[in-house]
């Protein structure tokens, strides 16, 4: 396969694949913590509207979401691409950066999970994925 065509598959499986793993664990982290009562997780605006009732436990699950999701998806265009490696593990670090960004400005999640996420999420994850490629 032509190198380009190889990379760019890296990145398009990468992304799938992390965020597969990134909505699995999501959707499963509500059998294992339970979202406090009167929450509504199933709409954007019942989460808005109910994150105050959140404690430090309802942040576990989407921390591991956001970091394994991206840790897999850079292992997995990291494998694949054929040069550069690590510019496709940090590329999909950093479409998932972006949706987090994108997450922490729609959501008024607390400002240490805010900066847990986007500070240890994200680049760090990319990287270490990378280094597990190799």
């Amino acid at each position: 396969m032509h190198p380009i065509l190889r990379n760019i598959l890296a990145v398009v499986v990468g992304l799938v694949v992390g965020s597969a793993v990134n909505m699995g664990i999501i959707m499963i982290s509500g059998s294992i913590i339970p979202p406090p009562n009167g929450a509504d997780i199933t709409t954007m605006e019942g989460l808005k509207s109910t994150m105050h009732l959140f404690g430090p436990e309802h942040y576990i699950f989407p921390f591991l979401a956001h970091a394994l999701g991206t840790l897999v998806g850079a292992f997995v265009a990291a494998k694949i691409a054929a040069t550069n490696k690590i510019k496709f593990a940090l590329a999909i670090g950093i479409f998932f950066f972006l949706g987090g960004a994108i997450n922490a400005y729609m959501l008024p999640a607390p400002i240490w999970f805010l900066i847990l996420d986007l500070a240890g999420a994200y680049f760090p994850m990319a990287y270490l994925g990378r280094k597990l490629a190799k």
